[in-house]
């Protein structure tokens, strides 16, 4: 499971015809995700948050990187981790610690603790670092949080967004910009554009209409399935039992 391979499945794409990358927080969700014919899988920090019972961002990182692990163990197809901001690792460490669980691919987020966006030229020479690091056995996903922290400037994105390509990344993530802002960004940036959907289909068959590279889902799938249990377990604590027969 090479991050050539992985790399490979972002590229060649036709329009219409993303990568979709569904989002296990465990073992078990990672290999049902692998059993029904997905190519990849993206790990969510927030998923896995969620399910060691962190609020997001507050993970430990050795207990996201037991995770991916974990998962990595579990799966039989390529993995990449949301490892959020690096968690203060130096590039080094950081990437010694991504292989060692044996993921293929990262997400790197350019925002301090999810409330202001980084300077974007000092989060470009970190991702070069990176990259310097990891050679070719990463895919780095960049991603871009002005729709999600910044003022929604779709030029600052493509700005931000050129800086990581040219400093190495693989792919660029401007997570929760409009569906409709595809095209602006397809436009202004070279390489592949991961985008992040709801846990429907048409959902996904919007961003694909509009032109998104890679399809991502965040925690929506792990939270998806808690509803689906929570459901269930209310079902069964209200409907009543069947009555005996004498």
């Amino acid at each position: 499971m090479t991050a050539r391979t992985f790399r490979a499945l972002h590229h060649g794409r036709a329009l219409g015809d993303p990568l979709v990358l569904p989002g296990p927080w465990d073992a078990a969700s990672a290999r049902a995700f692998a059993e029904a014919g997905y190519p990849a899988l993206a790990i969510p920090s927030a998923g896995v948050a969620a399910s060691l019972g962190y609020e997001d961002g507050a993970t430990p990182p050795d207990e996201m990187f037991a995770a991916v692990t974990r998962i990595v163990r579990a799966a039989t197809v390529p993995v990449s981790a949301d490892v959020e901001g690096g968690y203060g690792l130096t590039p080094g460490e950081l990437v010694g610690r991504l292989l060692e669980t044996g993921a293929v691919g990262c997400n790197l987020e350019d925002s301090e603790g999810g409330t202001t966006l980084k300077d974007a030229q000092r989060h470009a020479d970190w991702l070069a670092e990176v990259r310097a690091e990891a050679g070719d056995a990463l895919v780095i996903n960049a991603r871009v949080d002005t729709f999600l922290v910044g003022a929604g400037d779709p030029a600052d994105a493509v700005a931000r967004a050129r800086l990581y390509t040219a400093a190495g990344a693989d792919c660029v993530y401007p997570i929760l910009a409009p569906p409709e802002l595809l095209p602006v960004l397809r436009e202004g940036i070279t390489g592949p554009i991961n985008m992040v959907a709801g846990a429907d289909s048409e959902s996904v068959a919007e961003l694909a209409r509009w032109g998104a590279t890679r399809i991502t889902f965040g925690p929506a799938m792990q939270r998806y399935a808690i509803g689906a249990v929570g459901d269930l377990a209310a079902r069964l604590r209200d409907e009543p039992l069947p009555r005996l027969r004498a």
